[in-house]
């Protein structure tokens, strides 16, 4: 049996403006509190006019204050443009504003075009290690001490009666790895690799180094009762790899974003290759043996789901349609 949780961009409408998706945001957690899903995650975005999530612990923190039941959290913070310090006193904070229910998911990209990751990243002096930022969060968050720059520091952020839970977000054996080795919880991120070889062996890397646990499976779905019109409303959602001449390669919403992000990165030469978003789609039965299947096939305990950009009332619908069973049956 599985457990099903849920993924939010906040996704700007055509047409409307920020405030339009942070209210279908906070909808959307109120009825997946209601619906019995397992969490409610906030993804961090930088330097776009078509999301509204920049700042995921803020949203958090109004959502938490907006439900009553569900785990609130982050899908994830984007670590490199942090301190460790203060990722673990934010986190800290909200555990102890609403213990038991706040996560830490934690990811490796920037979250956004080159200009913005240098916006962000304005006044460091060098950019650490991911490694050595994640150990530090990790001593940060265990209220024990942490090396930077040599010195070793003390943290006296506020400690909550329950410790947010942690989770690394990643899509690779590697990140399964690190995510064992410092004693935090995995996440695939098969809405954005779902090569099922690297998935495979990513989620036995995580469960052979960590002693057994089970990673959770991140993917992509959207529900209808028709599932002609599930395949209408997703066929038509694309994304854009663009690949830079020094090897690095991204994934974009649009043609546009990602000619930007090469220009930004300041590539002499790059290609792109349009592809068709995967998305897990068609009737919640249909999708719901698909779950069944790799929760088998993997031992995954829960699936956290992206429902895709569409409009505000086909992604609340298709959610509503999912937790017909699951949260009845499975979870």
């Amino acid at each position: 049996m599985y457990a099903l949780s849920l993924l939010d961009k906040s996704p700007i409408p055509p047409g409307e403006g920020v405030v339009t998706a942070l209210t279908n945001t906070v909808n959307l957690a109120r009825r997946a509190d209601e619906l019995g899903y397992r969490r409610f995650w906030i993804a961090e975005h930088h330097g776009t006019t078509e999301l509204a999530s920049s700042a995921p612990e803020v949203l958090v923190s109004w959502i938490l204050a907006n439900t009553s039941r569900i785990r609130v959290g982050s899908g994830g913070v984007m670590l490199q443009h942090y301190s460790p310090y203060k990722v673990a006193e934010v986190f800290n904070l909200l555990s102890s504003l609403a213990p038991g229910r706040v996560d830490l998911g934690i990811g490796k990209t920037p979250g956004g075009l080159p200009k913005a990751t240098a916006a962000l990243q304005a006044y460091r002096a060098a950019k650490p290690e991911f490694e050595a930022q994640l150990s530090d969060l990790t001593a940060f968050l265990d209220n024990s001490v942490a090396t930077v720059a040599d010195e070793v520091l003390a943290f006296s952020g506020p400690r909550p009666p329950v410790a947010a839970e942690r989770f690394l977000l990643g899509a690779s054996p590697d990140s399964a790895r690190l995510a064992a080795a410092q004693g935090w919880n995995f996440v695939f991120a098969g809405h954005l690799n779902g090569d099922p070889e690297n998935l495979r062996l990513s989620l036995e890397t995580f469960r052979k180094e960590s002693g057994g646990k089970s990673a959770i499976l991140a993917l992509a779905a959207y529900a209808s009762e028709n599932p002609a019109h599930a395949a209408a409303q997703i066929a038509e959602l694309k994304v854009f790899k663009v690949f830079l001449d020094n090897g690095q390669s991204v994934s974009l919403g649009r043609r546009e974003q990602a000619e930007e992000f090469a220009t930004q990165a300041g590539a002499k030469e790059y290609r792109i290759e349009e592809r068709k978003l995967s998305v897990l789609h068609g009737t919640p039965e249909s999708i719901h043996e698909e779950l069944a299947r790799l929760s088998k096939l993997h031992d995954i305990a829960e699936f956290i789901l992206e429902p895709p950009a569409l409009s505000p009332d086909e992604r609340l619908a298709s959610v509503e349609l999912l937790a017909r069973k699951p949260l009845s049956a499975a979870a």
